[in-house]
């Protein structure tokens, strides 16, 4: 795993366009770059400290490369403008790469270089590339904020229009509407619709968003419920925590690797170790053995 943090102006927004990403562990909200420690969002907003608000950005650079981080991110916000993002203003908005080793430092500042030298905007890209300091995690009220107020009109009438744009441009890269609900947002497929529910081929189930090797074909049953069945997970592969949703009480199954929504695990299975995993088809990839 690798990480990278990226300030693309408000984190609100640069959290949910990174969290649509296959190969992105994980994306947390935070501050860098600033004189005060542990420092408070009313600090920050003030201009005094220094910080910038960026987003801790974990991936596996073996699904998703730190070209196609550094394009995303460049393609969902301005750099161009200094202290500013669209109404947004004030230095926490400053547009700002923050790189752990010298090849992410070379790499951003290489692709500087080539977009002002292609003119590829109408003004120089300003971005900051700068060594990562030391981070400090948001508050809790600005983690997940898309997906914990999709109804409000910021996340309406700004984060969903770049998401959209997002998934037209870089269409490989991410996870599709029915993915992201599932994986990131603990939705459930429909019955009978997963492309991988009758799928009868050798080889290790992985998750969708991280490539963490899940379950073997070998595990895989038909329970006649609609997802796919097995009744036991590779070692380590996964997590089981309680889920008290929908008014009742199950075992919810995540990735021991990235978190993400899985399914949940049920006692009445057919082998003797009475597991049944029930899975969503759109969070799993095969990894054929006989290719």
């Amino acid at each position: 795993m690798n990480t990278i943090y990226f300030g693309g102006g408000c984190f609100w927004c640069t959290e949910a366009i990174f969290l649509s990403l296959k190969g992105v562990i994980s994306v947390t909200p935070g501050y860098m770059g600033g004189s005060v420690k542990n420092p408070t969002y009313e600090q920050v907003c003030s201009g005094k400290t220094g910080h910038v608000e960026i987003t801790k950005v974990d991936y596996n650079p073996k699904i998703i490369s730190l070209e196609d981080l550094l394009a995303v991110f460049f393609y969902t916000h301005d750099p161009t403008t200094r202290n500013r993002q669209g109404n947004d203003i004030g230095t926490q908005y400053q547009s700002s790469i923050f790189y752990v080793d010298d090849t992410q430092k070379a790499v951003a500042e290489s692709l500087i270089a080539e977009m002002n030298t292609k003119k590829a905007y109408d003004k120089p890209v300003i971005t900051d590339v700068r060594q990562a300091t030391e981070f400090y995690k948001a508050e809790d009220y600005h983690q997940n904020y898309y997906d914990n107020h999709k109804s409000d009109g910021y996340c309406q009438l700004i984060i969903e229009p770049k998401l959209e744009k997002l998934q037209k441009r870089f269409e490989k890269l991410t996870l599709t509407k029915d993915e992201y609900e599932v994986l990131r947002e603990k939705g459930t497929e429909a019955p009978f619709s997963g492309k991988l529910l009758h799928d009868e081929r050798s080889g290790v189930y992985t998750c969708k968003v991280c490539g963490q090797p899940l379950f073997s074909s070998k595990a895989k049953f038909d329970s006649g419920t609609g997802w796919p069945s097995f009744d036991q997970a590779l070692p380590g592969a996964v997590k089981t925590i309680e889920d008290n949703s929908m008014g009742m009480t199950r075992t919810e199954i995540i990735c021991s690797k990235c978190g993400s929504h899985l399914g949940h695990l049920f006692n009445d299975g057919p082998t003797p170790t009475k597991n049944r995993y029930c899975l969503n088809s759109v969070c799993l990839d095969l990894d054929q053995l006989d290719k």
